[in-house]
């Protein structure tokens, strides 16, 4: 089947006639009709760009023949989308309408590249730079700012996203457009990713089985890399943090070099943190982490073709705290830690057609996973993890009014074990699906959906003897799966955007639930799989407005998940070499709520910003237990302002941010209460020049009272350990 799919597309490119154009135009603003300088021109489907000069004039060259869209943005300006058939050779005249309305980016994890007015699923979205500001560690501590997601972590430097309830291998992640595998079933197992080289996140809140296959039950994180220099030019640019409650400091280097259709980068950071201070002054003993990561990318482009390669290797030493004991603002790693080494090569390549594309994405990934106990310098545990995974889309002609892709999905996938301990015995992975999606665009509305098909097998070494301890059985099961979704856009009322989603979802068992047997580093408690565990099976409803004007926006989500077979673990009153057990189980589950918020640009006065948002989420067994890891109801208000001028900073802006997080009662039997907290977040930065050479100076305040709390999602609670105290960060970057 494959195989044939191949050959009809290899005939349809090899058949298709091509020719190139140059696109030439110019942006004025739509009430004086003075040229807009320094606009955003881009074509998405191309992923190709430009900017208008000093006389608001742009060009684009070696563009193919056929309707493309192109999205026109620049800052103080509503965002917007026009359609272009070339040829042409009358230039274009695009008027841009002035707006408080904040500047709106395509959306790259859905199928079709719109914006996100335009999409029929909502995808919330969030710049690195914004999130930067807040002054956030790591990675996985940024993106829970954004409603609705939240970390699961293990002191400051191990964390592993959670969106709506839902984690580990129920939400997939995405890293240089393919997705990330890293042994993330485990607890303790972070994400592995640096925010170096990271453009923008975007979250899929609920099942995105029909785009992702497996995995994907609870939602995705879709981490866009950092985009090339312009055409023509070479950038360098140089960043310095320093976090004052780990004596933390991180630095950055990248360099970016672009000429008419060859461009490359490539990227430094080095992070180095010592254990992290309690708002009681206490340090959490070995809570220290080091951090390397390289990028590197090389890119090409022609009218008839797009090819981009990209590697990332990542080297994380983060030390596995369990009790408070030294004090200490060491570096130097102490048992028991992690060594991780993480790579992660990428090719991404897209052949123009004539009114249609060809994309094709082929990863593969090794993850290095070791474990070191005391005064041992041989690990206890090693697994080595090899992924090659392969995506293949077809971007059917525009039929009417319908835009339609087909594809197939895939990976292969090996663990092997090293170490002296077995966590999952050796095993392979292969995966298959096929996919068809479809959208239907009126001027009011707004229709998508589509169908799924997928495959996994699992097959599993055995390992040891027949009843004794630490047996592994072999294994060989497979999986499978039909999906869909489908959702609707529309204006309710004027100014109010109405979606409505549903969508079904899998998730085959991950090997840990499947085979586990034997004591699981860092959780104290002895693990059991049940090889008798099927696929969880889920259907999401959801229900989005959202009301908008040049100076205010609101907006509210609602969901309903219903996850059939929903596997969790459970004690035991049995115990093995002094650890209790616990056994992988299943149940029928629920989970519901969700976000809402609202957003005060008042005009005149369009530096001023008043946010708040709410995040629910209950989850619960069908008997009415509680699943555990649901975090707690919060509540987070910001007062931000913005200027574009002040004493000679330019891009100046500070805020301040409570957010409140309730109490969790609502727990699995194996989890412990927390109370309540709120927490005083604080910011400023800007932008001088120095003999033409910009200086951004960002100081951010974490925690500014020092509240010493436990947050429900850290997995220290259970010892009592405090999350991080008060944090001030210092950051300086430049750009030449």
């Amino acid at each position: 089947m494959i195989r044939s799919f191949l050959s009809i597309l290899f005939l349809i490119v090899c058949t298709s006639a091509y020719s190139q154009t140059t696109i030439q135009g110019k942006l004025i603003d739509t009430e004086t009709k003075q040229p807009i300088i320094g606009g955003n021109i881009y074509i998405s489907k191309l992923e190709k760009g430009t900017i208008t000069n000093l006389d608001g004039d742009f060009q684009l060259h070696n563009i193919p023949d056929g309707e493309l869209k192109i999205v026109i943005s620049f800052i103080g300006y509503t965002t917007k989308t026009i359609s272009f058939n070339a040829p042409s050779n009358d230039p274009l005249i695009i008027e841009l309408q002035p707006t408080a309305i904040e500047m709106e980016a395509v959306i790259v994890s859905t199928p079709f590249h719109k914006l996100q007015s335009e999409n029929v699923v909502k995808v919330e979205r969030e710049s690195l730079e914004d999130l930067k500001k807040t002054g956030a560690v790591t990675l996985a501590e940024g993106i829970t700012q954004i409603a609705g997601v939240e970390s699961i972590t293990t002191g400051a430097g191990i964390g592993k996203p959670v969106i709506r309830g839902l984690s580990a291998n129920r939400v997939l992640v995405y890293a240089q457009g393919v997705r990330l595998e890293n042994q993330q079933f485990g607890d303790e197992h972070g994400l592995g990713v640096s925010s170096s080289g990271v453009e923008s996140v975007e979250v899929i809140k609920g099942p995105a089985s029909l785009l992702y296959g497996s995995d994907a039950l609870g939602g995705v994180l879709y981490l866009n890399p950092e985009k090339y220099a312009p055409k023509d030019s070479t950038t360098v640019d140089a960043s310095l943090n320093y976090f004052t409650n780990s004596i933390g400091t991180e630095a950055n280097l990248g360099i970016k070099t672009s000429g008419e259709n060859w461009k490359y980068l490539v990227r430094g950071n080095y992070a180095a943190h010592s254990d992290y201070e309690t708002g009681d002054g206490i340090r959490v003993t070995n809570s220290r982490f080091e951090e390397k990561d390289l990028k590197a990318g090389i890119s090409f482009q022609d009218t008839k073709y797009k090819g981009d390669f990209r590697y990332n290797y990542n080297n994380t030493h983060a030390g596995i705290p369990e009790e408070i004991g030294e004090q200490s603002t060491s570096k130097s790693t102490i048992s028991p830690y992690q060594k991780l080494d993480n790579h992660i090569a990428s090719l991404s390549n897209k052949l123009f057609l004539q009114n249609s594309s060809l994309d094709l994405k082929v990863g593969y990934l090794f993850n290095n996973r070791k474990e070191f106990e005391e005064e041992s310098t041989d690990p206890a545990l090693e697994m080595h993890l090899e992924t090659l995974n392969y995506d293949l889309k077809y971007n059917a002609p525009v039929w009417g009014n319908f835009e339609t892709i087909f594809g197939v999905q895939g990976l292969f996938q090996t663990n092997k074990n090293f170490g002296e301990e077995l966590l999952i015995p050796d095993a392979s992975i292969r995966d298959f699906g096929v996919l068809g999606t479809t959208h239907y665009h009126l001027e009011k509305l707004d229709i998508q959906g589509g169908f799924r098909f997928d495959t996994r097998n699992i097959n599993t070494k055995e390992n040891g003897i027949a009843g004794d301890v630490g047996y592994f059985q072999p294994i060989n099961r497979d999986f499978s799966s039909y999906n869909g979704s489908l959702g609707i856009k529309f204006n309710l009322f004027n100014n109010v955007v109405t979606r409505i989603n549903a969508a079904s979802g899998f998730r085959a068992p991950n090997l840990a639930e499947l085979s586990s047997n034997g004591i699981h580093e860092g959780t104290n408690r002895y693990e059991v799989g049940n090889v008798d565990l099927e696929n969880e099976q889920n259907i999401q409803l959801d229900l989005s407005l959202e009301y908008r004007n040049e100076h205010f926006e609101l907006f509210g989500n609602a969901f309903y998940n219903k996850i059939n077979q929903y596997i969790f673990i459970a004690p035991t009153d049995d115990l093995i070499e002094g650890n209790r057990v616990f056994i992988y189980t299943q149940d029928d589950a629920k989970l519901y709520g969700g976000e809402a918020g609202f957003h005060l640009h008042p005009h005149p006065i369009d530096w001023l910003h008043i946010e708040s948002s709410l995040e629910l989420v209950i989850g619960e067994k069908d008997n009415g237990e509680s699943l555990p890891l649901i975090p707690a109801t919060s509540f987070t208000n910001t007062l931000r302002v913005e200027l574009d001028k002040l004493k000679g900073f330019s891009n100046n802006y500070s805020f301040v941010t409570v957010k409140t997080t309730g109490a969790q009662n609502k727990i699995s039997d194996f989890e412990t209460n927390t109370n309540g907290y709120s927490l005083v977040n604080a910011g400023i930065g800007g932008t001088i020049f120095i003999d033409k050479l910009p200086l951004e100076i960002r100081i951010s305040g974490n925690n500014l009272f020092n509240k010493n709390y436990i947050a429900h999602l850290s997995r220290l609670k259970a010892d009592g350990i405090a999350n991080m105290g008060r944090n001030i960060s210092f950051d300086i970057q430049t750009t030449f």
